[in-house]
């Protein structure tokens, strides 16, 4: 019951937090935003949490579930209302801002207690199917998104999104504590050290090396997606297709994830996604229509969808005991600081330069990541590394 309540909950926030990103691209863009004021807009999302990150996991290790995903779905209510009643550039960096810092709190509670739900090739299947999970938000959230701001205008669409993890809060403080998901108690501390102390273990680092190259790529077709949409002509319905797309495919590859890893190994598994990811970024810098950025997308997401999960699968893997949620939230620090560093970069590169050199640069990116944990692979099984 514990996983249910964990995956309807990374369900219905999820979406939410996918569509908010979508809506506030658009929204500036309808605003009069520039490409670079955008890049701005996104950062402000991970601006906070690349400090936040790893006191999140340590919140995760001592409180568990319940009260960190409580107060981050509070927060994520707040920021959508913001909008509707304010309608303005600087109210968005606002929202994005409070957005990013109740997220981050959400998310390494929920990846913790995925992780602690079970251990070996369950922990896998479990990370597999909170994919999967994430990979439907990731296509329920910017379709819904897009066909909402269609329908109804941008600022009823905040309250839209804002229903999703009102209906997490309702459902946490209706459930008897009984069924919520809890902190494993066996799970024994070791001795309390700091940030460094994680960054020392060379298995973990080499991983958050390659997470972050595989977080840089992404954020080429995120960020990229909706403003190079617009930019040749398509509906805001038509961008979420492309990203549903995308998100389709993630479901997809990720179904077959835990068999993919029992015939080889998380390391060459993670390997082979980013460099197909790569070579799809290549084929997006030549679409420049609704069909070819369907069919790109959708092998893009074939490609990076092992990625995630099994980043997960080996940051809880190859944390010391009892600090699993620190390397969990150390992962995400990673994930925040490109996060919150690309989109500034790639809305100054995509202003001066245009968007296919920027695909063809997160193209090289991804073949670096997929280089990086081949090696890693190469050099034996996850136990006998060092």
């Amino acid at each position: 019951m514990a996983l249910y309540v964990i995956l309807l909950a990374a369900l219905l926030n999820h979406s939410s937090f996918k569509g908010n990103k979508i809506l506030m691209s658009l929204f500036a863009i309808d605003l009069g935003a520039s490409p670079v004021t955008i890049g701005v807009l996104y950062a402000m999302y991970s601006m906070f949490p690349i400090l936040l990150s790893y006191y999140a996991g340590r919140i995760a290790d001592r409180f568990g579930f319940r009260l960190p995903v409580m107060l981050a779905s509070c927060g994520a209510i707040a920021s959508l209302t913001l909008p509707y009643f304010f309608p303005s550039l600087t109210t968005l960096f606002v929202s994005a801002t409070i957005a990013g810092m109740c997220n981050i709190f959400y998310v390494v509670a929920v990846q913790h207690a995925v992780g602690a739900h079970g251990g070996g090739t369950e922990r896998t299947r479990n990370y597999s199917i909170f994919s999967i999970c994430i990979g439907v938000t990731s296509l329920a959230g910017p379709v819904f998104t897009g066909f909402a701001i269609d329908g109804i205008g941008h600022r009823a669409t905040f309250l839209f999104l804002a229903a999703l993890p009102a209906v997490t809060v309702l459902m946490l403080l209706l459930l008897h504590p009984a069924v919520l998901p809890r902190r494993l108690h066996s799970e024994r501390r070791s001795a309390r050290r700091g940030m460094l102390d994680l960054l020392a273990n060379v298995r973990l680092r080499r991983l958050l090396i390659a997470t972050a190259f595989l977080e840089t790529g992404m954020e080429v077709f995120t960020f990229l997606m909706p403003i190079y949409g617009h930019s040749i002509g398509l509906t805001a319905s038509q961008i979420g297709l492309v990203m549903g797309s995308f998100a389709l495919a993630l479901m997809l590859v990720r179904t077959v994830m835990p068999a993919l890893v029992r015939h080889s190994s998380e390391e060459r598994v993670f390997s082979l996604s980013m460099l197909v990811a790569g070579a799809a970024c290549v084929g997006l810098s030549f679409a420049a229509s609704l069909m070819p950025l369907l069919a790109m997308s959708f092998v893009l997401g074939l490609g990076a969808g092992c990625g995630a999960p099994l980043s997960m699968v080996l940051a809880y893997n190859r944390s010391p005991d009892g600090r699993a949620g620190e390397a969990i939230g150390l992962r995400q620090m990673v994930n925040k600081s490109m996060e919150a560093s690309m989109p500034i970069v790639l809305g100054f590169l995509s202003a001066t330069l245009g968007f296919m050199p920027v695909y063809w640069i997160g193209a090289l990116i991804l073949a670096g990541g997929g280089w990086l944990m081949h090696g890693d692979a190469r050099r034996g099984s996850v136990n006998r590394d060092s």
